[in-house]
């Protein structure tokens, strides 16, 4: 089995070391937190002092840490697994950083010949731990390969978006949509309460409707994403729904922030002629609003 340096063993980190050591991998690990090492002392592991003597004869390793400095410092700073790290190994990082970082970590790496690709997961801590984790990763189709037999243990769907800072960058997006979707979701709860209406039945309603499945589930896929806009419900029609519905926000002392950024697309589709067109076809217009400002 190869040997593993795993360098982050945090919420995510932990769980995914746990599953490569019963999977029978060698792992050396290190973490700035003594509580997240003394978890392992248990563990056939060994324990390191530093990302540099963890990366020792390593063939991967696996980076799962907080923040873009974490990682730099951890890879290549004067006690980095760089400073260890032999050629041909190959580097897997799988945190969520920026991804001039990450093309920065990428260049320094392969002027000393060590491989590396970037793969952010998706999911749980729980998902972590049974090994059920969605893989992301961007990098060479050869080095994606070489790294399949660790990601499998880790996740049950890889997915290689393309070349190395592919996978991160298709992280943030998802990010992005889960944390708007998150103040979407807790703006509207909150709409319901405020005007009455029972938690528990509103969200019920929330889940049996588009609103709630999510449009990138069902509308996107069966419409503008299939080249169809002829509409089964109009931007006009959004239009009026979404000023109706601020109206009710308003005269309940409700600000409605997201309704009303969102009110000022769907007004632009008269400009645009897509006033006619399906609600997905809010791609096309936002598409030709980004244009315009460029």
């Amino acid at each position: 089995m190869p040997n593993i340096a795993f360098i982050g063993l945090g919420t995510m980190g932990s769980p995914m070391a746990k599953r490569l050591i019963n999977s029978g991998f060698k792992l050396s690990i290190f973490d700035i937190s003594k509580n997240a090492l003394s978890k392992f002392e248990k563990d056939n592991v060994k324990i390191s002092s530093s990302p540099k003597e963890a990366a020792t004869d390593a063939d991967f390793l696996i980076t799962m840490l907080p923040k873009s400095n974490d990682v730099k410092e951890a890879i290549l700073g004067l006690n980095g697994a760089v400073q260890s790290l032999k050629e041909n190994s190959l580097v897997i990082e799988m945190s969520t950083i920026y991804p001039s970082v990450t093309n920065n970590i990428f260049e320094k790496l392969k002027s000393k010949n060590i491989h590396f690709i970037d793969a952010p997961v998706g999911r749980t801590p729980r998902d972590a731990a049974s090994g059920d984790l969605l893989i992301i990763a961007g990098g060479e189709k050869k080095d994606i390969d070489h790294a399949r037999p660790v990601l499998k243990v880790l996740g049950n769907e890889i997915i290689h978006v393309g070349d190395v800072c592919s996978g991160i960058k298709m992280k943030l997006i998802n990010n992005y949509m889960s944390m708007v979707g998150m103040v979407m979701t807790a703006e509207t709860i909150h709409f319901a309460k405020s005007l009455g209406i029972d938690q528990s039945k509103a969200v019920k309603i929330l889940q049996g409707t588009v609103a709630g499945k999510g449009q990138i589930n069902i509308n996107f896929p069966q419409k503008v994403l299939s080249g169809d806009i002829t509409p089964d419900f109009p931007l006009k029609m959004g239009l009026k729904d979404i000023s109706l519905a601020i109206q009710l926000g308003e005269e309940n002392n409700l600000s409605l922030n997201l309704g009303r950024i969102s009110k000022e697309y769907y007004a632009l589709a008269e400009k645009f002629g897509r006033q006619d067109h399906d609600c997905t076809a809010m791609l096309h217009l936002i598409e030709e609003v980004t244009n315009l400002k460029k």
